[in-house]
């Protein structure tokens, strides 16, 4: 048994996700600066990781009997991330993804705050798994502004 608004939930960190991570596939691309090696290298972990949550997001949305989002157009107009057009230093770049790691998180928040009243184990599952991994990326990513 689900919500509408489980659902609303599970596409908005979807979309949120997807543009993170095309975001973090970016700054891996682009990054420069004697930070460079351990930068994109830590880009190309975190991409990776989401590119694999991305995929299992959608299946629960579909398992919910509902449609997953998968077009830019409702990516944009669904996520809560700004995409990246400019070309910022490797600094900005790092302060940027924490703060959308943790946008992540807050969004992983809202989806087990609208599966709990259903029940929906399954989906507070992966939504504390995703509240998990994004803390710790948001912390590692911190971690180079110190």
């Amino acid at each position: 048994m689900t919500t509408q608004a489980t659902v609303d939930a599970l596409n908005k960190l979807l979309a949120s996700s997807y543009t993170l991570y095309v975001k973090t596939h970016n700054y891996h691309w682009n990054v420069t600066g004697p930070m460079f090696s351990a930068l994109h290298a830590l880009f190309e972990l975190q991409y990776t990781e989401m590119a694999m949550a991305l995929d299992e997001i959608a299946e629960r949305i579909r398992s919910l009997g509902a449609l997953a989002p998968g077009s830019f157009s409702a990516f944009a107009a669904l996520s809560a991330i700004e995409e990246e057009n400019g070309h910022p230093n490797a600094m900005e770049m790092v302060r940027k993804l924490a703060a959308d790691q943790d946008v992540i998180a807050q969004l992983s928040h809202k989806v087990i705050a609208a599966a709990e009243p259903m029940g929906d184990q399954a989906t507070i599952d992966l939504a504390v798994r995703r509240t998990q991994v994004h803390e710790k990326h948001a912390w590692m990513l911190r971690s180079h502004l110190e």
